[in-house]
């Protein structure tokens, strides 16, 4: 029965990390950009001596980032871009360029288009984008192209990572890519709008309650066994 009580704990293990994946969800509803993360389960199995069966465990070994569209939400902000469709856009910050959906932008001092934690935002090659002040306003063509009193100034670089499986969460609504980006051809880009979270409340309330019931049914049976376990101590030190 010990083994029973190690597959039960590990499972415990892995439902406290969905239920704090679904509570970040949560927490994100209102974030722009923000994209539904949810935890992947897998099977480890043991062999045993003897004749007893394997032993399986699950394995909570990672996470899953939804790649869904968010609703759109107007702004009306000439520095404020959603993307149509798949992509990112492409922020320079300490830790190397990441990943994010969250447009959201504004220009630095310098002059430069960054994020509101001033990081640069990167152009289709890679490079910074600067943005003339006191010209006119920013407009911005369907495929990125950005333009001050009709002279091009840029093109705002849409990325995909080469292995969608890889992205991986750093902070608020970035993602490093270990594997890579490619350029997206033909990037659709709105100005004015910003992406909103693709977190479906109502979903998510219920994954909740799956994820609590389940973790309540795992913590009955643990309790069973530590009284039963008690009960035949108790019984044998008589």
């Amino acid at each position: 029965m010990d083994n029973a009580i190690y597959a039960a704990l590990t499972r415990q293990s892995g439902l406290m990390q969905e239920m704090q994946s679904v509570a970040n969800n949560m927490a994100n509803i209102s974030t722009t950009g923000f994209r539904r993360e949810g935890v992947i389960f897998s099977e480890y199995v043991a062999a045993l001596d003897g004749d007893e069966p394997a032993l399986s465990m699950a394995y909570a070994h990672g996470r899953n980032v939804n790649l869904a569209e968010g609703p759109l939400a107007s702004t009306g902000g000439a520095l404020d871009f959603a993307i149509e469709g798949d992509g990112f856009f492409m922020v320079e910050t300490p830790e190397g360029n990441q990943l994010t959906r969250a447009g959201s932008f504004m220009r630095s001092a310098e002059g430069e288009l960054v994020t509101p934690e001033g990081y640069r935002v990167l152009d289709n090659g890679g490079g910074p984008i600067f943005v003339p002040a006191d010209q006119g306003r920013v407009a911005m063509a369907e495929d990125g192209t950005l333009s001050v009193a009709g002279a091009p100034i840029g093109q705002i670089g849409i990325y995909m990572p080469d292995d969608p499986n890889q992205l991986s969460h750093q902070a608020g609504t970035r993602f490093s890519v270990p594997d890579g980006t490619t350029p997206v051809e033909n990037p659709r880009v709105m100005q004015g709008f910003v992406e909103q979270s693709n977190v479906d409340p109502v979903k998510e309330i219920s994954r909740m309650i799956e994820v609590q019931r389940a973790y309540e049914m795992g913590q009955n049976f643990l309790d069973r066994e530590d009284q039963r376990i008690r009960s035949v101590i108790s019984t044998l030190s008589k």
